[in-house]
């Protein structure tokens, strides 16, 4: 596997860390009868439960286009140019250091972690279509 694969692989791994903690937090908050139920009283996350439901809404909104960019790269043959590499990188790096921080309620670092994460984003996609 390339490195833009293994990247895409442990984003996957991330998102499932994102659910686990973003649920079980919820859980804690609710207690476990609602978060078994019908859930008809649509309770909503607040504090830490509420922060990690975000943060996990935030990692969904660009993971789908971090794994097309990936399977661009693939399908295109165009894995391995420092552009996707050093950008698959930066995704998951940013995306890792961002669930915490939001977590923790972290305000400026959060906000860089993002930043590195879309630039990391923005390289992969440019290196589907820049040449090598």
């Amino acid at each position: 596997m390339s490195v833009e694969t293994w990247m895409l692989f442990g984003a996957m791994v991330l998102g499932l860390v994102h659910l686990t903690a973003a649920s079980f937090t919820f859980k804690a908050q609710v207690g476990n009868a609602y978060s078994v139920g019908p859930r008809d009283e649509d309770l909503r996350p607040v504090g830490v439960a509420g922060r990690l439901d975000r943060a996990q809404r935030n990692f969904l909104e660009t993971f789908a286009i971090f794994a097309a960019a990936v399977l661009l790269l693939v399908v295109l043959d165009r894995e391995g140019g420092w552009l996707s590499q050093v950008g698959s990188l930066l995704y998951l790096g940013g995306r890792v250091l961002f669930l915490p921080l939001y977590a923790a309620g972290t305000p400026w670092l959060r906000t860089f972690s993002w930043n590195i994460a879309t630039l990391g984003l923005a390289f992969v996609m440019a290196a589907v279509v820049w040449p090598r």
